[in-house]
């Protein structure tokens, strides 16, 4: 789809050097544009070239093994007690100046959201303890539209304050979501006018007003008048469950090709879960250039750091406070590993295999031989006219 209407998106819209970058990824990903190899089944003779992947993370295609290292990682640090899912979600009236700042405003919703969920815990009058969590940064709606929230995954109790017993929070109930609601806004709202006052905020298009000093103080004051979304779902039924959430959340892009149902006469078809209607799927059908539009909204600042760990979770507690609290809730127990860093001594294909059970290198056509690569494939850009 991309091949298709990338140049007519292009003759419409003016692409930032990272809206470019993704365009070309995914267009030539598993393309003859980025080589491959050659496979062979030595059992019948059957040949495949395998194409290389552009290995972008906005691609739909190259997340699969990125995400099954990284939760075999995640699996061996997860606490054998309840895990609360927590989504904070920025209201829509943030989304120009979000847009327009994509990091500034993402690394303080990280911030903020984090500050939040540690200090309503540590708090003797809900939890009194302190608290892990992993954030995921989600940029997209169902429909691809702009939408910040982060899906934060807490641990169901914590360690005191003094780090001698772990603090076992209510089984099917974690922190107020209203307190943590007012306390996330006043933050955020404290760090977002700092910045402005620092002017470290770009102002420009429907936010350039902002740049008035009594605009900004009524823009402000709407947002604290306004009640903000903080919502916990029931917790997960243990660490296996945790596990599959992961999975499913770590490294997702803005949308799967599963999704797509029809790309014809320059329009998108694709299925949506349409939340206010039972969560039925239903289909939503867009030009294709909105549909890159939209697409686009949600590429990343370079560097940006979209899945987080704080608290017992955090790198530089993994060895202290995390490993305590496994000696304090299973004594016997192994501590987790202080670098469990997956391995990459093997090809790629064999740790899908070990890890998702799909050998991608049976021969498709004997089914009894394996393929194996015997030549390795230029990429067509680097070949002479």
């Amino acid at each position: 789809m991309v091949r298709a209407h990338g140049k007519e998106y292009r003759q419409k819209h003016r692409l930032s050097a990272a809206e470019e970058k993704v365009l070309r990824h995914v267009s030539s990903c598993r393309t003859a544009a980025l080589g491959g190899h050659l496979d062979l089944c030595y059992q019948c003779g059957h040949q495949r070239i395998s194409y290389n992947s552009c290995r972008d993370r906005h691609c739909p295609k190259c997340q699969s093994l990125a995400r099954a290292d990284w939760l075999e990682e995640r699996l061996a640090r997860l606490l054998p007690v309840p895990y609360f899912h927590v989504v904070f979600t920025l209201p829509e009236e943030i989304n120009p100046l979000a847009l327009g700042n994509k990091k500034l405003v993402y690394g303080i919703l990280f911030a903020v959201a984090a500050a939040t969920l540690k200090a309503i815990a540590a708090d003797p009058k809900h939890l009194g303890a302190q608290i892990g969590l992993t954030a995921v940064l989600h940029t997209w709606g169902q429909n691809l539209l702009f939408h910040p929230h982060l899906h934060c995954v807490v641990t169901g109790g914590g360690l005191s304050a003094d780090g001698g017993r772990w603090v076992a929070g209510r089984k099917h109930y974690f922190l107020p979501v209203k307190v943590l609601g007012r306390l996330f806004r006043g933050k955020f709202l404290d760090a977002l006018h700092r910045a402005w006052q620092k002017g470290h905020l770009r102002l420009s298009g429907s936010s350039a007003e902002l740049a008035n000093p009594a605009t900004w103080g009524a823009f402000k004051d709407s947002l604290y008048r306004k009640p903000w979304v903080v919502y916990a779902k029931p917790p997960f039924g243990g660490p296996e469950h945790v596990f599959r959430y992961l999975g499913r959340y770590t490294h997702r892009v803005a949308i799967a090709n599963h999704r797509l149902v029809d790309i014809s006469n320059g329009r998108v078809t694709f299925t949506v879960k349409d939340y206010s209607d039972g969560c039925q799927r239903k289909l939503l059908c867009l030009e294709a250039v909105e549909f890159l539009r939209r697409f686009l909204l949600h590429v990343l600042p370079k560097g940006l750091v979209r899945i987080r760990h704080y608290g017992l979770q955090a790198g530089r507690n993994i060895a202290t406070k995390l490993e305590a609290a496994f000696h304090l809730l299973e004594p016997e127990a192994e501590a987790p590993p202080k670098e469990a860093l997956p391995t990459k001594s093997q090809p790629w294909w064999v740790r899908l295999l070990e890890r998702t059970g799909l050998d991608l290198m049976a021969c498709p056509a004997c089914g009894i031989g394996r393929l194996r690569r015997c030549l390795r494939v230029p990429p067509l850009l680097a070949q002479p006219p």
